[in-house]
């Protein structure tokens, strides 16, 4: 007890340092949580039978956005609404980038931090930014603005991206950094769209027909392009085909989840996600991270018990890191994330 209480101490004088009304997150022994439901023997090919699913750290108002910085060796991740990026390297947790999202002056409610974060060819930092709707690059201390606007009218507040291996951005654009979310007065698009950035700076709108887009990623060949669909009406993970000049082709449902989000015990709806190198999804939705054959076969479910909103491979790939509300996570796999 001592040590968490000095810990405890270390963290308060840093937010007080700070001037933030912001509770520091706390690192304790890794210890397990929730549980890995096997619903196909393939299973067992992606998550070692004797896996558990491990909380890091915890005490975030709602963790986001996970990424794997491969040159340095460390985590980034959002926490939304104290509109913050922390790093998490070797069991450390530590402050990295604040303000995160929202640079106002003006002081607001909601979730005004960042969400999706990503890095680009060149090894930077890029930032879905709810509060500045937005997507921004950070280049040294400053940020610096990649897209605010299609057709001269203010995005709502991008959630997540991916970039395609010729380096255009995928994007998904719900309101959910509005402070009073679809009904803010200062939302100026009618539509909740899926966009592509590309290289030369055009903004093309991909379909504006999701109710609320989400998470978004690309099939190891990248002629499939998955988005998930946070609705609680139509829970639900698109795959559209990809056209040659990278716009997109027809949709379809790759899986229904709006059965299960309604069962209590499955908190959360389609969120993030994330693709292995072999194809398979791990989507996080209704009571954790689903784990998706490309066929779109549900293998099981990694249950963490929480509303769970994103994750990420790291380490050298075979690590799955999990923001699951409060809490980081992680899940040692059989498997290797994209991109290593």
């Amino acid at each position: 007890m001592k040590t968490k209480r000095v810990r405890t101490m270390i963290w308060q004088a840093a937010a007080m340092a700070i001037g933030a009304a912001w509770a520091a997150p706390a690192v304790w022994a890794v210890e397990p949580i929730g549980s890995i439901e096997r619903l196909d023997p393939a299973l067992d090919e992606l998550i070692p039978p004797d896996a558990k699913i491990e909380k890091l750290a915890e005490g975030f108002k709602w963790s986001e956005g996970p990424v794997w910085n491969q040159r340095e060796g460390y985590l980034l991740f959002s926490d939304i609404p104290n509109n913050v990026v922390n790093k998490y390297q070797d069991g450390k947790l530590t402050m990295f980038l604040r303000p995160a999202g929202y640079t106002g002056k003006v002081e607001r409610g909601g979730e005004p931090g960042s969400n999706g974060l990503l890095y680009d060819s060149d090894g930077n930092l890029v930032l879905c930014q709810h509060g500045d709707r937005r997507i921004a690059r950070l280049k040294g201390k400053k940020f610096v603005t990649l897209v605010d606007k299609y057709k001269g009218k203010r995005l709502n507040s991008p959630n997540d991206g991916v970039f395609k291996s010729n380096g255009d951005l995928y994007f998904t654009d719900p309101p959910y950094g509005l402070v009073d979310n679809f009904d803010d007065p200062a939302r100026e698009l009618d539509f909740c769209g899926v966009y592509r950035l590309s290289t030369n700076g055009k903004l093309t709108l991909l379909t504006d027909k999701m109710t609320r887009p989400n998470g978004i990623g690309f099939s190891p060949d990248e002629k499939t392009l998955y988005v998930a669909q946070s609705d609680p009406q139509e829970a639900i993970w698109m795959a559209y085909d990809v056209k040659a000049d990278g716009t997109l082709g027809k949709g379809r449902v790759f899986f229904d989840a709006t059965e299960l989000s309604k069962d209590e015990k499955n908190k959360g709806l389609p969120d993030g996600l994330k693709v292995d190198r072999q194809g398979n999804l791990f989507a996080t939705g209704p009571g954790g991270v689903f784990i998706f054959s490309p066929q779109g076969k549900h293998l099981g479910t990694l249950r963490t018990g929480q509303a769970t909103a994103n994750c990420a491979f790291g380490d050298d790939g075979t690590t799955l890191y999990i923001t699951a509300d409060m809490y980081l996570c992680r899940v040692k796999t059989s498997t290797r994330g994209l991109g290593f």
